[in-house]
């Protein structure tokens, strides 16, 4: 067993040494070396401890039972399953979908490097997702969107388990538009039937055959699903979408890949601007999807020689060049520790996507034996490979702090994460009911959350390289399943390829 996964590490070693740390009495550690095999591992046991629903005997974070199992009685619809997004108790259909196209794009351009167990226990959290996403597009022309009332269960500091706030479900009909959730529903299980087609190609097919149904919602009932009145307060401020109709792109890009429908490329070729290949945002996440969509695309190009879909590799040129300090076309800013900054919080789940994109166009441009022109500089595969894996390891503990900001990874790493489930006394060890107010104890703790939420990454430091170990500073200490999502794929990456 790993020191730092072990009862005496968790209760006396790990807090001491993350207090020497954070108070500067220990060196910083620039480590020549990772175990990404146990990062790896631990990034996918994450989303164990974020399940919603009935969990199975072989339940590996045993700290938590079973929640939610009332989801959609309201509607008479199953809504059981699925994740909560983050360390509230809320199922946000938007990220969630985001996550499970993450993983399942992970599991499709690197599962082969993942060993057989972890490719498996891969398989299952994209299923544990997708098996939840069917329930919500069950209906014709309804979407159901999310399950929870944000704003109560944020009044609350409750164990998922415990939750008795009301789990109101946000839902979409017809002619009303939900392009966003709807593509990114759609892209999540085209996705995943590509990750399925070798070990159940009934359930791929299944997935597939849904998808194309859910993206002809996308596509026929045109906009952001927080423009409608009825659910635009549940949403928002949380999930609201700012791209509307262009955030389909990545469904259309997903059921051409894993259809080979010409019908989808033609789409794709057609809507170019639409779809904004000539956009050149450098930004991926589960709200903007515009460098994402160009690395998939560029696939075509780069493999295929499919040349009308240039403009789609030229905006992921463009995207590569941003990352690259030394060129001329560099406007990603770092933090003086190197790690990829983006302002509004929860900065590390820029630094995951983007280094993975990083990692998928390195593949593509190694395999048509090319570079990208940034300029004064080329920048070949290993460039971009390089890029990443600064990214990687400052996450796994590379930085000025000295710090793994992967929960139970090393000696070092956050013990106060904004999390309910993790801070609060299992219902094993506490079965005693905790009402919603009764919780405000544990937030307000100053001491170590009693679970390891093992795998999860918080939201990360400043554009300082500072971090705040503490509950109260969500924007930093708060865990999110997209976080983790490409992450998975990166780790995957530099088991083969350590070095």
């Amino acid at each position: 067993m790993k020191l730092s996964s072990s009862p005496y590490c968790r209760q006396y070693l790990c807090p001491i040494l993350a207090a020497l740390s954070f108070l500067g009495l220990l060196p910083v550690y620039k480590a020549s070396y990772h175990e990404y095999g146990e990062a790896l591992s631990k990034c996918i046991l994450f989303f164990e401890g974020q399940r919603s629903g009935f969990l199975p005997q072989d339940q590996r974070m045993s700290w938590r039972g079973h929640s939610g199992l009332g989801d959609g009685w309201m509607v008479k619809t199953d809504l059981t399953g699925g994740y909560y997004d983050a360390g509230d108790n809320v199922k946000f259909g938007f990220p969630m979908a985001f996550t499970t196209t993450m993983l399942a794009w992970s599991v499709i351009e690197f599962g082969g490097y993942m060993p057989p167990a972890e490719l498996r226990n891969a398989l299952v959290a994209i299923k544990w997702s997708t098996d939840y996403l069917l329930k919500t597009v069950s209906q014709p022309n309804r979407i159901f969107v999310q399950v929870g009332d944000p704003i109560l269960d944020h009044n609350c500091w409750e164990r998922p388990e415990d939750m008795d706030t009301a789990r109101t479900v946000y839902t979409v009909d017809a002619p009303n538009p939900a392009s966003d959730v709807a593509a990114e529903t759609a892209a999540a299980l085209a996705a995943s039937s590509i990750a399925f087609r070798s070990s159940d190609s009934g359930y791929a097919d299944k997935l597939l055959g849904t998808a194309t149904r859910v993206f002809d919602f996308a596509d026929t009932y045109r906009g952001a699903y927080s423009d409608n009145a009825n659910i635009r307060d549940g949403v928002c401020p949380f999930y609201c979408d700012f791209d509307g109709y262009q955030a389909s792109n990545i469904g259309t890009a997903w059921l051409r890949r894993a259809s080979q429908g010409d019908s989808y490329l033609s789409y794709i070729q057609n809507n170019g601007k639409t779809l904004g290949a000539d956009d050149n945002i450098n930004e991926f996440g589960w709200d903007n999807k515009h460098a994402g969509l160009n690395v998939l695309v560029s696939k075509e190009v780069l493999e295929g020689s499919t040349y009308s879909l240039q403009s789609y590799k030229a905006s992921a040129d463009s995207f590569m060049c941003t990352l690259i300090p030394e060129s001329s076309y560099s406007h990603i800013e770092y933090t003086p520790g190197g790690l990829i900054y983006k302002p509004g919080g929860s900065n590390l789940q820029h630094a995951t996507t983007i280094a993975f994109l990083l990692l998928v166009y390195a593949n593509y441009l190694e395999k048509s034996s090319q570079t990208v022109n940034c300029g004064s500089v080329s920048a070949s595969p290993a460039m971009l490979r390089a890029i990443a894996k600064r990214q990687v390891d400052y996450i796994l503990g590379d930085n000025p702090k000295g710090m793994s900001y992967m929960v139970g990874y090393s000696y070092v790493f956050p013990q106060r994460i904004h999390h309910r489930g993790s801070s609060l006394p299992s219902v094993k060890d506490h079965p005693q009911f905790i009402a919603c107010t009764e919780g405000s104890i544990y937030f307000n703790s100053s001491n170590p959350n009693p679970n390891v939420l093992v795998g999860a990454v918080v939201g990360g430091p400043g554009e300082d390289d500072a971090y705040e170990d503490d509950r109260v500073a969500f924007r930093q200490s708060e865990p999110t399943t997209y976080i983790n999502a490409p992450f998975v794929g990166a780790l995957a990456y530099f088991v083969a390829n350590p070095s």
